[in-house]
């Protein structure tokens, strides 16, 4: 197996983020459930949706693309595969991804739909209800994929909303081939309860193939894929099927197993909640960075529980400290 050139290479949605502040009963009125991610399926009903949003700010996201704009800010080398339009939001995008030192070459779509968004209303106790229009993203063709690119990086992380249209997961299917028969590790992360209610099985035909060798999932996540009772009787369905199962827990910290192996760290302390957008992506940022870096899974969990501490202290998924200097003091 040749020395790998980068740390790890991800595929995901390549969305632009457009936040705002909004108050619960706006939220409500709109018919939106807080908290929670919800689809637009026409460019129409995203425009609508758009012209109710007060002042905003756009800035790349995706949830892989966050995980490696965290893992890039930290010093992991980093690729990103992932489809947008040819037009102004793509570019927004591919500006975005590049200026944080992340390789991407995906060419620009021409024509419809375009670039994907996700609309964010943040209410004033920092949760986020996102309404995402995946527009392009959802028709990344197999013939995108940079086979040595993948095949070059230690890890292939891939994220499982991209799993719902047929294309792109034809093309994930295929760079997990590329990565295994590279001797490469490849994670996965769950995404969303909504994808796993559609792709339970297909998720567990992954694991129980021994395709996956790293999980991320949070408690709802977890106990969804397995339709078990609990988060313990879930992580006790999962553990033994993967070599490295890692669940975070909101405000009550996270937890990785390795086999015989169990640790656990508590949330790291954040002074305001300011925009729960990311956390999750952060945390797993955080956790990869130290994985590449040959770190235990204590101080994995430490910098995930660190980064994803971070980007909820402000709008916007991804860092706006140095995350270098965080990590410095674990």
């Amino acid at each position: 197996m040749t020395q790998p050139s980068y740390d790890v290479v991800a595929i995901g949605n390549a969305i632009v983020d457009i936040l705002s502040p909004a108050t619960d009963d706006f939220v409500a009125d709109n018919g939106m459930t807080k908290g929670a991610m919800a689809l637009v399926f026409s460019p129409e009903e995203a425009d609508a949706l758009y012209a109710k949003m007060g002042p905003g700010q756009e800035v790349s996201g995706g949830s892989a693309a966050n995980t490696i704009a965290g893992m890039a800010a930290l010093g992991s080398t980093c690729a990103f595969i992932g489809q947008v339009a040819d037009d102004q939001l793509g570019d927004v995008f591919a500006h975005d991804i590049r200026a944080a030192g992340i390789r991407f070459d995906t060419a620009a779509r021409a024509g419809s739909p375009t670039t994907g968004r996700c609309l964010i209303f943040v209410t004033p106790d920092g949760q986020r209800t996102m309404n995402t229009f995946l527009g392009a993203s959802h028709y990344l063709p197999a013939e995108a994929l940079d086979r040595d690119l993948i095949a070059g990086a230690k890890y292939l992380y891939l994220e499982g909303y991209l799993w719902d249209p047929e294309e792109p997961r034809a093309a994930m299917r295929e760079a997990i081939d590329v990565a295994r028969a590279a001797g490469r590790k490849v994670a996965f992360t769950l995404s969303a309860e909504f994808v796993i209610d559609r792709h339970r099985a297909a998720f567990h035909q992954l694991i129980d193939a021994g395709l996956i060798d790293v999980l991320f999932a949070n408690e709802a996540e977890i106990v969804s894929l397995t339709e078990a009772a609990d988060t313990e009787s879930a992580i006790a369905a999962v553990k033994d099927k993967v070599p490295l199962l890692v669940v975070t827990m909101s405000e009550q910290g996270a937890c990785a197993i390795a086999g015989d192996e169990r640790v656990t760290v508590p949330a790291a302390p954040v002074e305001k909640v300011v925009d729960t957008t990311g956390a999750g992506d952060l945390f797993a940022a955080g956790f990869l960075h130290g994985q590449a870096q040959g770190w235990g899974l204590e101080r994995s969990l430490r910098l995930g529980a660190v980064c994803a501490a971070e980007v909820i202290s402000h709008f916007g998924a991804r860092p706006l400290a140095d995350l270098k200097t965080l990590a410095a003091d674990l």
